[in-house]
């Protein structure tokens, strides 16, 4: 370091520097990681989403091919469960699946667990890679969303905004200040948050002498990428699906660390541990308002809920072959729903084109109705 940088400059530093970065070398999910995401935890999650994608799209015609669109897939276990889910309606024929991956170590993970065949990418479409899935679907991997070809889509985006990079902002007697991260010239070999002396480029963007918070979080990255999904399902049709923990602009200060499923000092030991912030809905939801319409943010296991996992649980509980199958699927509910757990904490919102309000007040998207 040469001097004190924004959070977000050293959260893409520690998180995704193509050489050091913690996502880009490593496996970080699981048990054996720092955290654990719902696909992890139980089947039951990944196959009510592609219940759910399979229910709006034939909903509004079935138009072929559906691109499923996923951003940041973690192991490839959502994915698998939401194929597995249009494989038994014997729909693979009609979709293609692309993933949006920057980490080479996960996507390799990725590819193992879901490909058949695999082969390089080709700058035709942008892809660095490509194959079939063992459910005969073809699949591709992109660096970015913008990437992807243009066409129809199913876009999913589980814990995927929480990792993208924050700016922190401090109410001073002076105005906002940005809050920045800097060597401790008492040790070295330590890092330290300091304000900075007067208002940065964030500050006057982003900091408004209105809001009456004394603290503020505020992601531009994921404002970008809304407007891209918006301008993509605008332009070629399709609906998203966010899901991640957050809020509704009612929280400032969430920024933290996970190391090994425990809370730990986002400045200690750059890269050994996940940085992460809970998500600002409010602030998806303006970034689109003039494009799509938002459904929720509604809790997970009331969306969850919605989609009847009960009944889902019941069959697979009926058809299990041990105990330990029984009590896995059983804590993994569990784990899913709890209040106290992922079922509150974990909110979910849709996005869809706005020419299609009309049709949607007629007929309610499934897991947000009232």
């Amino acid at each position: 370091m040469t001097g004190p940088m924004t959070v977000a400059d050293y959260m893409k530093e520690v998180l995704v520097h193509p050489h050091t970065g913690y996502y880009i070398n490593k496996d970080v999910f699981g048990q054996k990681g720092d955290f654990i995401t719902s696909p992890e935890i139980s089947q039951l999650f990944g196959e009510l989403l592609g219940v759910w994608s399979v229910y709006e799209w034939q909903k509004i015609g079935a138009p072929k091919p559906l691109q499923i669109i996923e951003l940041g897939p973690g192991r490839g276990s959502m994915m698998q469960d939401i194929l597995k889910v249009y494989s038994r309606l014997k729909l693979n024929d009609s979709i293609k699946v692309h993933l949006v991956e920057i980490s080479p170590k996960l996507s390799q993970i990725q590819s193992n667990r879901l490909c058949e065949s695999l082969n390089e990418g080709s700058m035709d479409d942008l892809s660095y890679r490509k194959g079939i899935t063992k459910f005969g679907v073809p699949i591709s991997w992109h660096k970015m969303i913008e990437d992807v070809p243009r066409g129809f889509s199913c876009i999913f985006a589980h814990e995927f905004f929480d990792a993208l990079p924050i700016h922190k902002f401090q109410k001073t007697e002076n105005g906002w200040r940005e809050v920045l991260i800097d060597i401790d010239p008492k040790h070295d070999k330590l890092l330290r948050y300091v304000l900075s002396p007067g208002p940065t480029p964030a500050t006057k963007v982003f900091a408004s002498n209105d809001d009456t918070a004394n603290h503020r979080e505020v992601c531009p990255q994921a404002g970008v990428i809304m407007e891209h999904l918006a301008i993509r399902l605008e332009e070629h049709g399709g609906f998203a699906l966010i899901a991640d923990y957050g809020h509704l602009g009612d929280k400032y200060d969430t920024f933290r660390a996970f190391k090994e499923h425990k809370l730990h000092d986002p400045l200690i030991e750059p890269g050994s541990a996940d940085l992460t912030a809970d998500v600002d809905f409010t602030f998806l939801k303006k970034s689109v308002a003039d494009k799509l319409v938002t459904l929720g943010p509604v809790p997970q296991r009331q969306f969850l809920n919605s989609m009847h996992i009960d009944a889902r649980l019941k069959i697979l509980l009926e058809n299990c072959k041990t105990e330990v199958e029984c009590k896995n699927l059983s804590s993994g509910y569990k784990m899913l729903m709890d209040p106290d757990k992922m079922g509150e904490r974990f909110k979910f919102m849709a996005l869809f084109p706005a020419v299609l309000e009309p049709y949607l007040n007629q007929m309610r998207v499934a897991g947000f109705q009232d």
